[in-house]
């Protein structure tokens, strides 16, 4: 899309953000969480077929971990008790496998450290500029973590995010919940807002919420696609709609 075609964010109410493939580039430290734990366990139970990247788009993306987990098992026909979030990382449960993969998402967190990407701290400069109020709407419980390692995290007076949807029982995207929870902390009008996403199912969740504008980040998951599941314009990064 030409430049002079693209919106002006200022010009609504407020801006919602979605934090991995964003914000910051975790999006792919939770792929490689994600195949690691995966490709060990599908191998241990035979399960085919074997695990791919598309998996994670297709399944995880965007999702609370428990429900992703949930998602990309029953692709496989394979049910299991869906556990406790208190279950240990080696049960063989939902949340047990969930935990099992969040243990390798920190372990390369704090190994390796976040930066933001710089054309989404660019464009929240202009923001903040203009006065815009910005809030994070992840489906992570690591995400309270990551703006701290990434720096950031005073940069959002609301965090909405997985440890928050699980407390107050809020449906996982592709359903409006977060979005439109979060909307609400802010004081703000979803029909007057912009939702910012780079998953299928974020996208999908905020169009369900009403958004006014809905921008979709491609990262990898393809711009047709983000298209389809209801984003209004699509970028490959935030720099884009910088002024």
């Amino acid at each position: 899309m030409p430049a002079d075609a693209l919106p002006d964010l200022t010009a609504y109410d407020a801006v919602l953000f979605d934090l991995d493939g964003v914000i910051t580039p975790t999006a792919e430290v939770h792929m490689h969480a994600w195949r690691a734990m995966f490709e060990e366990l599908f191998g241990a139970w035979g399960i085919e077929p074997a695990y791919t990247d598309r998996d994670y788009f297709d399944y995880l993306d965007g999702k609370k971990r428990y429900d992703g987990v949930a998602s990309l098992l029953h692709s496989r026909d394979v049910e299991v008790p869906w556990g406790h979030p208190s279950d240990e990382p080696a049960a063989d449960t939902v949340c047990g496998i969930g935990n099992r993969k969040n243990e390798v998402f920190s372990r390369v967190l704090r190994a390796d450290g976040i930066e933001p990407y710089p054309g989404s701290v660019a464009l929240l400069d202009v923001l903040a500029a203009a006065g815009t109020p910005v809030a994070i709407v992840s489906s992570s419980k690591n995400a309270e973590e990551v703006l701290q390692v990434a720096g950031i995290r005073d940069r959002f007076p609301v965090v909405m995010d997985g440890v928050i949807a699980e407390r107050d029982h809020l449906a996982s995207k592709p359903a409006p919940d977060v979005f439109v929870e979060a909307a609400k902390m802010l004081q703000v009008d979803p029909a007057r807002s912009v939702a910012v996403e780079d998953a299928l199912s974020g996208v999908k969740s905020a169009a369900a919420g009403g958004f006014a504008l809905i921008v979709g980040v491609d990262r990898g998951v393809g711009a047709e696609d983000l298209r389809g599941a209801g984003a209004h314009i699509v970028v490959a990064d935030l720099e884009e709609l910088v002024p």
